[in-house]
C-alpha cells in the first residue's frame, strides 16, 4: 500500500510540498474518499492547484500541488464531500475549473465583484445572477428564506430552509457575502502589511490568525523566536480562547431564551477581555504577534492582572456552570438538540469543540504541537453525543483546561527578549494553530524582498458549515438559532 510518505519522500519537515502526477492526484482523491487520509485544506493559485493533507494511523502530513497550466483539475469532490465548496472556491477565485465536479455553481462569486478574478484583470462586475439552490421533491413542503441580513448584530448569511410543518427536511447555507479578496490583498504585500491582513481574516481569531502566519513566516525564513514570545503567544492564544468561549456559551443559552446565563457569562467575557488590555495593550490583543515574536512585551501589571482574572473565573465559573446543569428547561431545548454524528464529524475533519462534541478528538496543540505546547500538560476534553449540550460542555472543559495552560505558562515563563530579526528569503512555510474554533492552516510563499507572493488561509468553518446543514435536519425551525450558535462558524474567516 502506497503511503503519503511515499510520495513525498523522506524529510524532517512537517509540511513538505511535491508536485505530482495526475495519477497520483487520483490516488489521492481515493484515500480521501476511503477516509484514509484527511483533507487539511484545498487551494489554488494561477497555474496550479494544492492539497495538504494528513495520513491516518501515521499522522504524515504533505503537500501534494499538480499542474493546472491548461486551466483545470481533476475534481476530489466526485467522491470527497468536503472538498466540494473549496474546489468552487479554487473556481471564483482563480479560474481553475475542476473537471466533472459535482457542484460547478459560484460559491465566493455573487456576480458583483470588479474583476473577475481578484488575481485576474479588471472587469465590469456581471451582475447578481440567479443562485439556483438544490432541488427538494415531497408533499406539503414550503421553503422559509433567512437573511443574508438578520435581525442581530451578526455577519451576513443566507440560509434556505425546506419545511415539512416546523420539521426542517433541508437547509441550505449561501455564503460569501463578506468576500474581503483578502489572499489577493496579501500578494505582494510587505510582510508588516501581510501580517496586519492576515490578523483580520475572522476579527475573534485574531491571535491564532497571527500566531499561524507568523510560524508560516517563520518556517520559511529559518527565524529563531525567543522562548519568552513564544510563551506570550500561548498566553494570547488561551486568553481569546477562554473570552470567546465564554461569549459563545451565554449566546447559546440566550437563543434559548435564557438571558440570565448571557449576563453572567458576558460579565465573565468583559473581565477577560480587560485582562487582556491590561496585559497587552488591546482587547482582542490584535496585531500584538508578528513573524519573529510579538510586539509588546507584557505589561508591568499584566501577571498581576491575568492572575486576578484567574481568580475571578474560579470563583465565578461553577455557579455558572451550576446555573446551566440545574436549569431543566435550558436543558430541554439543548439535550439531543441539532446532533452531529460522528462518521460526519470524521469525514469532514471537523476540528475544535464541534469535532471533540462529536467523538473526533484532533487538537493540534497536541498532535502537531509547536512551542511552547510540546511542553505543557493539558488534556483534550471529548464527547460522542454531539448535540448542542455537547458542544457547550466541551467549551466548559476547554476553559477549564486553558485556566490550567494560563497558570502553567506564568509560572514558568521566561525572561529575555521578545522579537528577533526574520531576514527574508525565497522560501515557502507552513503553519497549523489551534484557534478557538479549530485548526487554522496557512501556506505561503516569501519573496526574496521580504514581501509575500501568495498565502493561504482556511479557517476551520470551512468544514464546519456543511455540517450545520446536517445538524438541524429533523429539529423544527426554532431551533436553528441555538444549534447555528452552538456552531458559532465565522462568516469572515469563510468567505475571505
Amino acid at each position: 500500500m502506497i503511503t503519503l510518505s511515499d510520495i513525498i519522500g523522506d524529510t524532517d519537515r512537517r509540511w513538505p510540498r511535491v508536485e505530482v502526477t495526475q495519477d497520483v492526484w487520483e490516488f489521492a482523491r481515493t484515500q480521501l474518499a476511503e477516509r484514509k487520509w484527511d483533507l487539511i485544506a484545498h487551494w489554488g493559485e494561477p497555474g496550479a492547484v494544492h492539497l495538504a493533507l494528513r495520513e491516518h494511523g501515521s499522522g504524515t502530513t504533505g503537500i501534494l500541488s499538480l499542474d493546472a497550466s491548461r486551466g483545470s483539475f481533476p475534481s476530489l469532490g466526485r467522491d470527497c464531500l468536503p472538498a466540494r465548496r473549496l474546489e468552487r472556491a479554487i473556481s471564483d477565485v482563480v479560474g481553475l475549473v475542476p473537471d466533472e465536479a459535482p457542484d460547478t455553481r459560484p460559491w465566493l462569486d455573487h456576480g458583483r465583484w470588479t474583476v473577475r478574478h481578484p488575481q485576474g484583470t479588471p472587469e465590469q462586475p456581471a451582475g447578481p445572477q440567479r443562485y439556483e439552490f438544490l432541488p427538494v421533491e415531497g408533499e406539503s413542503l414550503h421553503q422559509i428564506p433567512v437573511g443574508p441580513v438578520h435581525a442581530g448584530i451578526i455577519e451576513p448569511g443566507h440560509f434556505r430552509f425546506t419545511c415539512s410543518g416546523e420539521t426542517v427536511v433541508r437547509l441550505e447555507a449561501r455564503l460569501g457575502y463578506v468576500h474581503k479578496g483578502i489572499e489577493a490583498l496579501i500578494a505582494g504585500a510587505p510582510l508588516e502589511h501581510a501580517a496586519k491582513l492576515a490578523a483580520r481574516t475572522s476579527g475573534d481569531t485574531t491571535v491564532a490568525y497571527s500566531t499561524a502566519f507568523a510560524l508560516a513566516v517563520e518556517t520559511a525564513c529559518a527565524a529563531e523566536v525567543p522562548a519568552r514570545a513564544l510563551y506570550l503567544r500561548a498566553i494570547m492564544l488561551e486568553l481569546e480562547r477562554i473570552a470567546n468561549h465564554f461569549g459563545d456559551v451565554g449566546a447559546i443559552c440566550n437563543d434559548a431564551a435564557f438571558s440570565l446565563m448571557l449576563a453572567n457569562c458576558g460579565v465573565v467575557r468583559e473581565q477577560v477581555l480587560r485582562a487582556a488590555h491590561a496585559a497587552f495593550g488591546h482587547r482582542l490583543m490584535m496585531d500584538r504577534v508578528i513573524p519573529g515574536g510579538v510586539a509588546t512585551d507584557l505589561a508591568p501589571t499584566g501577571q498581576r492582572e491575568i492572575e486576578k482574572l484567574l481568580k475571578k473565573i474560579r470563583k465565578a465559573f461553577p455557579a455558572i456552570v451550576a446555573l446551566y446543569e440545574d436549569t431543566a428547561s435550558l436543558q430541554d431545548r439543548t439535550v439531543r438538540t441539532g446532533m452531529l454524528r460522528h462518521d460526519l464529524a470524521m469525514e469532514f475533519g471537523a476540528g475544535g469543540f464541534i469535532g471533540r462534541a462529536s467523538g473526533r478528538s484532533f487538537d493540534t496543540r497536541k498532535v502537531l504541537p509547536w512551542a511552547p505546547y510540546d511542553t505543557l500538560s493539558f488534556e483534550t476534553p471529548l464527547l460522542q453525543r454531539g448535540d448542542v449540550d455537547a458542544r457547550i460542555r466541551i467549551r466548559i472543559a476547554e476553559i477549564e483546561q486553558s485556566c490550567a495552560l494560563l497558570r502553567q505558562l506564568l509560572d514558568t515563563l521566561p525572561s529575555g527578549p521578545i522579537l528577533s530579526e526574520v531576514v527574508p528569503r525565497a522560501a515557502e512555510g507552513t503553519a497549523m494553530v489551534e484557534g478557538f474554533r479549530g485548526d487554522i492552516f496557512v501556506w505561503l510563499r516569501v519573496n526574496g524582498d521580504g514581501s509575500l507572493a501568495r498565502c493561504h488561509l482556511r479557517d476551520p468553518s470551512w468544514f464546519q458549515w456543511p455540517l450545520l446543514e446536517a445538524a438541524i435536519d429533523g429539529n423544527i425551525v426554532a431551533d436553528f438559532p441555538l444549534c447555528n450558535k452552538s456552531f458559532n462558524c465565522s462568516y469572515s474567516g469563510h468567505d475571505l
